[in-house]
């Protein structure tokens, strides 16, 4: 009791000013011996002070409570509110410092949370978490150094809260992009609508013709029945399969605002995935490397969305190279009809294409491909700056040309019919959703 006791108990900064300024008033008497007597007096007063402080901190055991509310799973790369619940029984008004044990993955060392909480009264106490990575966060104890108004000493609560917390792929802009993709398109700023090229062949209704309506879709025999214009009405076709086709290997491992290039591909296929859904087509996943990962036939049961969100959360890169000749098999043995494909990938050199370029070729011949790979930012940073050395003119140069050659296969992959978005990753979802709406929009999917 005794030892928990002295564990618990921590001076202030303000006793410890005090007592150095005793000391030195001590030291002022030696010349000055009729002031003794008073630096006793004031001695005496402050550890009367001390101990009435440690009585009023100390004299209840449940005099504070605390407790952590959060969600049971975060969204990677979005921020997750976690929020800390005082309650005071102090018959005063305290204050406190709370230090939140957080998950190693944060590395948030000095994360102190301050306020002051009234006699008898509640306070909430709410701060962001950004996690980077998937995977299980541990949460340890709150950490409570509570105050009273003298200020002499802190007490320190400690309560167990230890809770594990999973971090899946972002699901927070799920919402978002749903309401967004509601027929446009989504931009950087806004919505823009896609201008439709003919109708769908998937016949809806006959209706009666209003202003505005295409005169090639009357129906001469309904409108010779009732005596009226009538209009055949269409629909976008329906059940559609959209596969979101993710490479696993080293080139995704680079890392961009503290996430990787596959975290961001996870993201975008898991909002992608969500909308084909809501369009009413089949949502699918392949995860590829140097072997074949996790496939998730296209489907669109009510249960479809929380198996993609289960098997992109256990995705994790590796340092090998990626083997788009069992992917190419796999494409064919497991897809039988005509799907829309979109591969999530990186080349970084004319070579890295041109050696995978035979087996992409090979996807696009019995279905619509669409690669997406990543801009390096860095290299346009380089290319923005201003050379003011001759190394600095060195490095522009080597940066522009790989942004030369990046613009390259852009051009190489639309040689060959292939459609490719090249996308910094913090627009990849936007940009990805735009095209999949574009693709749909035109029927060519």
């Amino acid at each position: 009791m005794i030892q928990r006791f002295f564990r618990n108990l921590f001076f202030t900064n303000r006793l410890i000013r005090i007592l150095i300024g005793l000391v030195c008033f001590f030291l002022f008497t030696y010349f000055l011996p009729d002031l003794l007597e008073l630096g006793i007096i004031a001695l005496v007063v402050l550890f009367l002070l001390v101990c009435i402080d440690i009585l009023l901190l100390f004299r209840s055991s449940d005099a504070l409570a605390a407790e952590r509310r959060m969600a049971d799973i975060f969204s990677n790369g979005d921020d997750n509110a976690v929020t800390i619940l005082l309650k005071s029984n102090y018959p005063f008004k305290i204050s406190v410092s709370i230090l939140d044990e957080l998950p190693i993955q944060f590395q948030l060392r000095d994360h102190r949370l301050k306020a002051d909480v009234d006699p008898g009264a509640e306070r909430q106490l709410r701060y962001l978490l950004r996690p980077l990575t998937r995977g299980e966060y541990w949460f340890g104890a709150i950490n409570v150094m509570s105050r009273s108004p003298l200020g002499l000493v802190d007490r320190r609560w400690v309560f167990d809260a230890a809770r594990m917390v999973m971090v899946w792929p972002s699901f927070h802009a799920l919402r978002h992009y749903e309401l967004l993709a509601h027929n446009a398109t989504t931009s950087g700023t806004g919505n823009r609508k896609i201008r439709k090229l003919g109708h769908s062949l998937e016949f809806e209704e006959i209706k009666d013709y209003v202003a505005g309506d295409d005169l090639r879709t009357v129906n001469w025999k309904a409108t010779a029945r009732k005596g009226s214009l009538m209009v055949n009405n269409f629909m976008d076709e329906r059940s559609q399969q959209i596969y979101c086709v993710i490479d696993k290997s080293r080139v995704m491992k680079m890392p961009y605002n503290g996430m990787t290039l596959l975290d961001y591909a996870i993201n975008a296929s898991l909002v992608l995935s969500r909308i084909a859904l809501l369009k009413y087509d089949k949502a699918g996943l392949i995860c590829f490397d140097e072997k074949m990962g996790t496939v998730v036939p296209a489907d669109r049961k009510g249960t479809q969305m929380n198996v993609l969100a289960e098997s992109l959360y256990r995705q994790q890169t590796n340092f090998l190279e990626a083997d788009y000749e069992k992917l190419v098999t796999l494409v064919k043995g497991k897809i039988k009809h005509r799907s829309l494909l979109i591969l999530f990938t990186n080349f970084e050199s004319k070579s890295n294409l041109l050696r995978q370029l035979p087996y992409i070729r090979s996807l696009a011949k019995k279905h619509l491909l669409l690669v997406v790979f990543f801009e390096n930012t860095s290299l346009l940073e380089l290319t923005g700056k201003t050379a003011e050395h001759l190394e600095d003119v060195y490095i522009k140069t080597i940066a522009e040309k790989f942004l030369s050659e990046k613009r390259w296969m852009v051009k190489e992959l639309q040689k060959y019919g292939i459609t490719s978005i090249l996308t910094p990753p913090h627009l990849l979802t936007t940009q990805t959703i735009n095209k999949y709406l574009e693709l749909k929009a035109r029927q060519i999917i």
